[in-house]
């Protein structure tokens, strides 16, 4: 348990390594394609012991994540956890199944065993030749160096000498060295690598999945309450909707008093009992 917590921990400081190297610019969606993927609704009702919250969600946007928020309401998954982190300003993040024991330790670890993968982007047209673009590197750091790194603990030496010029440098310039080409053969990524744009920014009042890196999706959501959004987390959590009434619940939670780690204090606790997905 304890190696695993461990590389758990790496992973979460890896990815976040990569958001402040290349910066947190917001990749944004033209305003009819949005549209188009918001289109088809899933309503909720959420009933808690602080109030009732209202969302919809968009399962043409975010199909698998939709699918299993729905099945997991329908089987009373949630019924009984609490929202165990809360920050104001920023988010409530609940949907972990250890919050229903008394132990307050394991809070923010628990989910179904299998994990699924995000679905931030809309993949385009594919990546080939020469590094030009600031967006391309950001691309080959994320999609290819890193899960490389996470994946080898004898990486090659000349990507290696890439990911250390990078971390030196705090930018992407390193990787523009070589071409997409070069970078897929020397990791042995499979498959090809498109031009990607965020399908939702991650908005005040959206309901996004929480996770531990790149496609470690389980159980755990948070809303967002930052009234401008958290730009800085665009593309690395999916948005599957967002709440159409009771936010004031939302930032009530918020609020709640809470210990150094976040959590609200026993007897303070925001709990789900119960979510109905509308026919």
């Amino acid at each position: 348990m304890f190696t695993k917590m461990k590389k758990l921990c790496l992973l979460v400081a890896v990815v976040m390594m990569a958001a402040l190297l290349f910066g947190v610019e917001a990749q944004k969606k033209d305003d009819a394609g949005m549209t188009n993927l918001m289109s088809k609704k899933t309503n909720v009702v959420m009933k808690t012991s602080q109030g009732t919250i209202e969302l919809e969600l968009w399962p043409e946007m975010a199909p698998i994540t939709v699918a299993n928020f729905v099945k997991l309401s329908n089987d009373g998954y949630y019924e009984k956890t609490y929202f165990h982190r809360v920050i104001p300003d920023f988010m409530i993040q609940g949907g972990d199944p250890n919050t229903k024991d008394t132990t307050r330790v394991n809070d923010g670890q628990g989910g179904p065993a299998e994990r699924f993968e995000d679905e931030c982007y809309i993949v385009g047209e594919p990546l080939t030749g020469a590094i030009v673009e600031e967006e391309t590197a950001r691309t080959i750091w994320s999609d290819v160096i890193i899960p490389y790194f996470q994946a080898n603990a004898t990486p090659d030496t000349l990507v290696k000498a890439v990911y250390d010029a990078v971390i030196k440098a705090q930018n992407g310039d390193p990787i523009k060295a070589h071409t997409i080409e070069w970078y897929l053969e020397k990791t042995g990524h499979q498959g090809t690598l498109g031009k990607k744009t965020v399908k939702h920014p991650v908005a005040y009042g959206t309901i996004c999945m929480a996770n531990s890196g790149p496609n470690t999706n389980g159980s755990q959501f948070f809303i967002v309450t930052k009234k401008d959004g958290a730009d800085w987390l665009n593309g690395k959590h999916t948005v599957f909707g967002m709440v159409t009434k009771g936010m004031d619940i939302v930032e009530k939670i918020q609020n709640l008093p809470r210990d150094k780690s976040d959590n609200p204090l026993v007897g303070n606790q925001a709990f789900i009992q119960k979510v109905t997905v509308k026919k």
